[in-house]
C-alpha cells in the first residue's frame, strides 16, 4: 500500500493525531482516540480501527481484549489535516470501556455531569477482574 498520504497529516508534536469514530449509518460519534502514522497505515490496510494508546504506550487494535472491535467502512481527514473521522461499524454494540454503546454517556445537568446511558454489559464480564478501572 502507498502510504504517502500519512505525510498530508498534521501530526502534533508527539506524533498523535486525534481520531474520532462515528458510527456508519447513525452517525453517532462513539468514542475519540489518537493515531500514530503506524496505528492510521495499519487502520487504512486491514479495514480495522488500531489507534496509539497514550497511557499504555503501545499499539491498541480495538476489540483485541473486548472483542468489541471496529470495521472501518471510510476514512476522512479535516479540512486542517489534524482530525481522522472512522466511519465504523462497531462489533458488539459496545464501544467504551465502560460496557456502553458510546464513550459519550455523561451529560451536564445543573452544574454536574450524569451518566445518562447504562451499560449495554459490565465490564467486568467482558475485561475479567480488571473492569474498566484499568484503562
Amino acid at each position: 500500500m502507498n502510504v504517502s498520504f500519512l505525510d498530508d497529516i498534521k501530526w502534533n508534536a508527539d506524533g498523535l493525531v486525534p481520531a474520532i469514530a462515528q458510527e456508519a449509518g447513525s452517525g453517532k460519534v462513539l468514542m475519540v482516540a489518537w493515531m500514530n502514522r503506524e496505528a492510521l497505515r495499519l487502520t487504512a490496510e486491514r479495514g480495522t480501527a488500531v489507534y496509539w494508546s497514550r497511557s499504555r504506550r503501545k499499539l491498541w487494535r480495538k476489540g483485541e481484549e473486548s472483542g468489541h472491535e471496529q470495521l472501518v467502512e471510510e476514512i476522512r481527514l479535516d479540512c486542517d489535516n489534524d482530525v481522522i473521522l472512522l466511519q465504523v461499524v462497531q462489533k458488539g454494540g459496545i464501544a467504551c470501556h465502560t460496557g456502553r454503546y458510546s464513550c459519550f454517556f455523561q451529560k451536564l445537568k445543573a452544574g454536574k455531569w450524569q451518566a445518562v446511558d447504562a451499560p449495554v454489559k459490565d465490564p467486568g464480564e467482558i475485561y475479567g477482574a480488571r473492569g474498566e478501572n484499568s484503562f
